[in-house]
Formats: structure tokens, C-alpha cells, sequence
């Protein structure tokens, strides 16, 4: 059974934790003392009904606040696919939470509240996706119930939000309208709105298609360790050992060790459970090469007519995390898949106002800011642009002082 990671991002009541509840409850994922507690609680709805938003309460101090303040991981399953849900705050002050949420989400369920259609927070969590590469986006329009399940409504934020689709870049976008406070269409189907043809939320995350094998992305495994057991049995023996990140390596097949550009031949394809032919994309392999070369821990192996590319100089761009702000003057340690070296962050060339995705000047770049920065490293690295392969196209910048840290690239081009 396969596992579906999916975020959720809205603004601030705009249903999130309720959606994630009714989930959890229609789904008969709450465990009985949970029920228990919540049927007790004092927290009703305005027609009675117990708030399930109760179920995805992770901290007293988002209960006293009446806002979620954290990425909050929830777990479920169906007969068909096991869940991770990252429920990703709404706040403008908390965009590190959500870009944290999305590096390794699978979909995004962006909420719009059908009363106010799209907004700026909507343009923000959409922007927010976008430049993470996700891949299927659900946009689910919220408090049907509160505009009598009108289908015009829906239709004219499906039409608002098309337009924010393509000016972002968007491929894939599934419009649901749902009431997460009746249940309308998260698992069951609603009887309101009959003129909705699709599917219901949880029937889409049950047969989305994820975690296919990209056959078309290029040969990628960084370095994580050298095997050299030096024994009398194991004398020759020389083993590098990494996990596939994309495309797929095969024994007998040329392929070329980067930054050296040194080439070779895999003569064998090592694994846990016995060798292999091919190895695909998320194998934890020890691959071997027909000639000794000095490989270490950081480089990458990858086929020779699709090369990533190899530089120390790049522009990227970056979420910054940190409550001190960027300094260009300062030394940062950067870590791209197992490779960690120096680096300095030579010049901010833009910070983007995620709330119009305007390119403004940065006098200063702090907590939460996004934009465009040129970065040069002690040691080469070899990345692919992120929006062409996000597997081989991420890292994070550390604070050399404190190891935090501090700022997620996405890394785009050689300079």
C-alpha cells in the first residue's frame, strides 16, 4: 500500500482544520478515546455539533489563540492508500512552516472560502507551491454551505483561479466544492450539490497517480558512502553507496562521476535483497564500477549524454528561515543531497512580495522572505534546475557558527 503526502494551506479560517477532521472522522480514523474527548469537549458549532477542528489541536498555544501555528502531521488510511497530512499555518509570518511542509508533499489542497473567493493569501500559498514543483494541486472551495451550495459561486472562483494557474505556471489544478462543516463532498458525495460531476476529496487522494517512476529524468545518485572493508575475503572489494534519486542506472551502462567528469562502467548493481540489473528511481543501491576511481562522499554519479550541471557559481532561489537576516558577508555551509561545503551568498538580485509576486528591491532580506540570490561555493556542485528535476535541483543553506538551518534553495542555473 503506497503512501500519499499531501499539505493543506488556507488562510486563517478558512476551514483547514476543519476539512482535516472531517476526514479523520468520516473516515472512522479516530481512536476511541479520542472520540471520547472531543464529544466532552466544550467547543460546539453553532448548530450543536462537536468542532472537529479539535482533532488537529497540536499545541495549547494555538487552542488559546484560535489559529494553527505549526506544520501539524496527521496519519490515516482507507482500503486503498495510507496518508500523511502536513497542515501548514496560514499566516504570512509563518511561510518557512509551509515551504517546510511542501518540499516533500506530494499535493497541495490549497482552500478558498466560497464567500471571499480568491484572495491574496490564495495568490500567496499558490505562488508557495509553485516554486516548490508540486505536481497535483486541489483547490477546494469551502463553506459551499454558506452560499447555498451556488453553483455560479463556485464557477466564478474555478474561473478566478484558472487565470492565478496560468500566470504561475500551474499544469494540474482539480477544483472540488466542499462544505467541511456538513461533509459535503470530503467522503462522501453531496446531496446538495448534485451539479458537481467529480469526485469527492478523499475518492480524488485515493486514485490520484503519484510515485511513478519518471523513466524520462536523467540517471542521478549522489555519494553517500565509499565501501572499503579491506579484509582478506573482500580484498577488491569497492562499493559506492546512494540511494537513486531519478531516472534508473543499468549494469553494463556508461556512466560519469561528478564534478571529476572521470567515466566508468557499472559492473554491478548491489541491494539488500541481491543484485540487481536495473535500479530505479528511490533504490537504496550499492553500485560498483569496473574501474578504480577516487569517489568520495558528496559526489554525484549520473549518465553521460544528460549531465547535470557542474558549477560554483549559481543562481537560486531561496526561502529564508532565520530570525537574523541574510548576510552577504558572511560564510554559510550549503548541503546539496550528501555534498556539504562552504559558500557565501554574494548578492540578493530580488525579493518577491508573495502577496502580489511583484520583484521589489531587497534593502534587507529576513524570516519568511522569498527572492533571487547568486551563491558561490568552496567546492563544485552538480545539480539539475529545480523545475526540471526537483529530486537533484534542492538544498539548504547552514550557519556555520550555530549548524541551523537557516535558508531552502532551489537551486536554478549556473552562473
Amino acid at each position: 500500500m503506497d503512501i500519499l503526502k499531501f499539505l493543506t494551506a488556507g488562510s486563517v479560517d478558512d476551514g483547514k482544520s476543519t476539512l482535516i477532521g472531517r476526514l479523520l472522522y468520516d473516515t472512522g480514523s479516530v481512536l476511541a478515546d479520542q472520540l471520547e474527548a472531543i464529544q466532552k469537549s466544550n467547543r460546539k458549532n453553532d448548530d450543536g455539533t462537536v468542532d472537529l477542528a479539535i482533532l488537529t489541536d497540536g499545541l495549547k498555544a494555538e487552542r488559546e489563540q484560535g489559529i494553527t501555528i505549526d506544520v501539524a502531521y496527521k496519519y490515516f488510511q482507507t482500503e486503498k492508500r495510507k496518508f500523511i497530512i502536513a497542515d501548514t499555518p496560514g499566516h504570512i509570518q509563518y511561510t518557512r512552516n509551509m515551504v517546510t511542509g511542501a518540499s516533500n508533499a506530494d499535493l497541495a489542497i490549497i482552500l478558498v472560502d466560497a464567500r471571499k473567493g480568491v484572495i491574496e493569501q490564495t495568490i500567496r500559498h499558490s505562488y508557495l507551491v509553485s516554486l516548490l514543483a508540486l505536481e497535483h494541486i486541489v483547490v477546494c472551495v469551502n463553506k459551499m454551505d454558506m452560499v447555498d451550495y451556488s453553483e455560479e459561486v463556485f464557477e466564478k472562483i474555478h474561473a478566478d483561479y484558472h487565470d492565478l494557474a496560468t500566470k504561475l505556471g500551474i499544469k494540474e489544478v482539480t477544483f472540488i466544492p466542499v462544505s467541511a462543516l456538513r461533509g459535503d463532498n470530503i467522503v462522501h458525495d453531496s446531496l446538495q450539490m448534485q451539479w458537481y460531476k467529480g469526485k469527492s476529496l478523499l475518492e480524488h487522494l485515493e486514485t490520484v497517480a503519484v510515485h511513478e517512476v519518471d523513466s524520462l529524468l536523467p540517471a542521478r545518485m549522489a555519494v553517500q558512502w565509499v565501501v572499503r572493508p579491506q579484509t582478506d575475503a573482500l580484498h577488491d572489494y569497492r562499493g559506492y553507496v546512494g540511494r537513486v534519486l531519478s531516472g534508473a542506472f543499468k549494469v553494463g551502462e556508461q556512466v560519469t562521476v561528478f564534478p571529476s567528469g572521470i567515466k566508468s562502467t557499472i559492473s554491478r548493481l548491489e541491494t539488500f535483497d541481491g543484485d540487481l540489473q536495473i535500479a530505479e528511481e528511490g533504490k537504496s543501491i550499492t553500485l560498483h564500477l569496473e574501474d578504480e576511481i577516487d569517489i568520495s562522499r558528496g559526489d554525484m554519479i549520473g549518465e553521460i549524454e544528460r549531465a547535470p550541471i557542474v558549477a560554483n557559481e549559481i543562481e537560486a532561489d531561496i526561502c529564508w528561515m532565520d530570525t537574523h537576516e541574510l548576510d552577504t558577508s558572511a560564510t554559510y555551509f550549503i548541503q546539496h543531497q550528501s555534498k556539504v561545503t562552504r559558500c557565501k551568498i554574494r548578492e540578493v538580485l530580488y525579493k518577491v512580495n508573495i502577496n502580489t509576486l511583484e520583484k521589489v528591491n531587497a534593502d534587507s532580506f529576513g524570516l519568511n522572505d522569498i527572492g533571487r540570490v547568486e551563491i558561490k561555493t568552496a567546492d563544485e556542485l552538480a545539480f539539475d534546475p529545480y523545475d526540471k528535476n526537483k529530486r537533484n535541483g534542492g538544498a539548504i543553506i547552514i550557519d556555520s557558527r550555530t549548524n541551523v538551518t537557516v535558508g531552502a534553495l532551489m537551486l536554478r542555473e549556473a552562473l
